[in-house]
């Protein structure tokens, strides 16, 4: 009976199936660990000559790029970065006898209308000092002639002036049978247009250069498109950075064209107005005196 209660009993079961997986996991523990341990020595070993060859051959390239001559090339890069291939150096030297000669034609007008401005700025400065001089030296004198030697040689007034006395003193032969007061404004009125056509001198030229440059530029914008649109069609190759250079190049000519234009037609206009408002003084004198010669029966003079 208490060997078969033993049997029976679960407490007892229980230990010894503890007890036998206890052993075996002390068996397999036995047998397995020294093949892992092995197996882990093994994959090691192995990794570190693949891990430690390398270093020859970097130690190899890091002795030998010193010798490349890499350094010198990338060094070189950023000054040829800075080189425009689509400015007005590379249009000049791609273009050809026309396209140069279109160029030529505007810096012409550019420094043509320019030298234009400032010279009729000179000149008609210049008016407006001698007008202030006429009120202060002219009609204090005692006759024309005494006025006008008190006036500078390279005046207008002065040659007006003058020109007044020269017709009181050739008023004979044929000239005799005109009046006295048709010859004198017939003779000052000449002198005042020759004086207006000396100051409208240069401003022909000016409104020609602000009609005609953008046109010019235009002209030279469709030769170079033509030529770059042929040069595209010849080589096949229609890529953006080959289409951008001949073409932007070519309507750098548009620009110039509007650059030299619009400078041409402001001073045009600037220097008209001046100028009338210079002419104005200049007929007003030319009436007063008139009217001083005339008035005194040429005494005056």
């Amino acid at each position: 009976m208490c060997p078969k209660k033993a049997l029976l009993n679960p407490k007892r079961q229980k230990e010894l199936i503890l007890r036998s997986l206890a052993s075996t996991l002390r068996i397999v523990a036995a047998a397995v660990l020294p093949i892992i341990f092995s197996f882990s020595t093994m994959t090691a070993s192995a990794q570190a000559p693949a891990a430690s060859a390398p270093a020859p051959e970097a130690t190899a390239a890091a002795a030998a790029a010193p010798a490349m001559p890499a350094a010198p090339a990338a060094a070189k890069k950023p000054e040829a970065a800075l080189e425009n291939p689509y400015g007005i150096e590379a249009l000049w030297k791609g273009s050809d006898n026309i396209a140069r000669a279109v160029l030529v034609i505007l810096a012409i007008m550019s420094i043509g209308s320019w030298y234009i401005m400032i010279v009729k700025l000179l000149e008609q400065s210049k008016m407006n000092r001698h007008a202030r001089t006429v009120d202060k030296n002219f009609w204090q004198a005692k006759s024309v002639s005494e006025g006008a030697g008190a006036l500078e040689k390279n005046s207008a007034y002065r040659f007006i002036a003058e020109s007044g006395v020269a017709a009181t003193n050739d008023h004979g032969g044929l000239k005799s049978h005109i009046p006295m007061h048709d010859w004198i404004p017939m003779s000052v009125t000449s002198a005042v247009d020759r004086i207006n056509a000396t100051m409208q001198g240069g401003l022909a030229f000016l409104a020609t250069v602000g009609s005609t440059s953008p046109f010019v530029g235009l002209f030279g914008t469709v030769w170079g498109i033509y030529h770059a649109l042929t040069a595209i069609g010849i080589s096949g190759q229609a890529s953006i950075d080959k289409v951008a250079g001949p073409v932007g190049e070519a309507l750098i000519m548009t620009a110039l064209g509007l650059a030299v234009a619009i400078p041409a037609v402001l001073g045009y206009n600037w220097l008209a107005r001046r100028n009338k408002a210079v002419m104005d003084e200049v007929r007003e004198f030319s009436d007063e005196l008139n009217a001083v010669i005339v008035g005194s029966a040429g005494k005056a003079a």
